[in-house]
């Protein structure tokens, strides 16, 4: 007998195998199965897919012994501690809180971070309401020095110096200046500017009536009905400030800024804030820089903001020059 055909021979009990007969072990059964028959397999199991026998289980739950949350036996003693740790913070925090040393501490503290403001509000009050006015009657000779007239919220006739000895209608002259402004006095009778020297009875080098060397039915160098070198009636110099009863102006016209090269190249942002002074016909002037923001932008928004057009603020239904700040906005879209 040859040692190949006697298992015995062999180690392990079991003769080699072949090449071939190990290729054909490796090789599933199906493998030599054509494709149009294994699709057509598979489409018919996705449409009618085979039952399945019914899952049998083996196993059962057990029952073990409840363990989380015992922590060892001490849990009703880890509870109590729990709750006389929170209630004792919370008393020392009530103690704390009414403690007149921390409540003064917590006081500063907060001043600190939350200072109180008020100062910096804008207040309006009519004593430093600003306007002014100006007249005459283009006299040779500097306005005279004199008392104010009336003052009051309309005006029908202007201060001024009669020529005429025997006038057909008398009437008080005013002022259009709020009635409890602090106005400079002189214990003179005649009429006329308060700040002047001159002794001579004149009405001013001005025009428009009044007194001064101004324009507009006041008295001073301004223009308007008021006193002083402002415009737009009131007193102080400058124009109205909003509030007071003198309502702000209204936009109606706005042009959009332009973009400098530098600023665009730079990608830069920001918002520059104008002052404006906004006349008796809408229009702005006198316009200048608060807050600049550089990089040509400033220039860029004065010119757009000299385009623009506004209903002009009124006192007591009449159009005044009214200051004003704008802010323009610069952003990239």
């Amino acid at each position: 007998m040859s040692a190949h055909n006697d298992p015995m021979a062999y180690p392990g009990g079991t003769p080699p195998v072949k090449k071939d007969e190990e290729l054909n072990l490796l090789l599933a059964s199906d493998v030599d199965e054509p494709f149009f028959r294994s699709l057509a397999r598979n489409i018919k199991e996705l449409i009618h897919p085979p039952k399945l026998p019914p899952l049998e289980l083996t196993s059962h739950p057990v029952a073990v012994k409840e363990i989380w949350g015992s922590y060892g036996g001490q849990g009703k003693r880890a509870g109590m501690t729990s709750f006389a740790i929170h209630v004792c913070v919370i008393a020392l925090l009530f103690l704390l809180g009414t403690n007149k040393a921390v409540q003064q501490a917590v006081k500063q503290q907060i001043d600190l971070i939350a200072p109180d403001l008020a100062p910096y509000k804008a207040t309006v009050k009519p004593d430093k309401m600003q306007g002014g006015g100006g007249g005459g009657d283009r006299s040779p000779t500097p306005v005279s020095k004199g008392k104010l007239p009336k003052l009051a919220n309309k005006q029908f006739v202007p201060p001024m110096i009669s020529h005429d000895p025997d006038p057909k209608l008398v009437m008080d002259p005013t002022l259009i200046i709020p009635a409890d402004a602090n106005i400079p006095k002189v214990n003179l009778d005649q009429l006329g500017d308060p700040l002047a020297k001159s002794g001579l009875a004149s009405n001013g080098f001005g025009s428009g009536g009044g007194m001064g060397s101004g324009r507009g039915g006041g008295i001073g160098p301004g223009s308007g009905p008021g006193f002083g070198p402002g415009s737009g009636g009131g007193m102080g110099g400058g124009v109205y400030k909003i509030g007071g009863g003198v309502s702000s102006p209204q936009l109606l016209f706005k042009v959009e800024p332009e973009y400098s090269e530098e600023a665009r190249k730079a990608k830069f942002q920001g918002t520059v804030l104008l002052y404006v002074e906004v006349d008796e016909k809408g229009l702005p002037r006198n316009i200048r820089v608060i807050r600049p923001l550089g990089l040509g932008l400033d220039q860029k928004a004065i010119e757009a903001v000299e385009k623009w057009k506004f209903s002009p603020g009124k006192k007591d239904g009449k159009p005044v020059a009214v200051q004003a700040q704008i802010e323009v906005n610069f952003r990239l879209l």
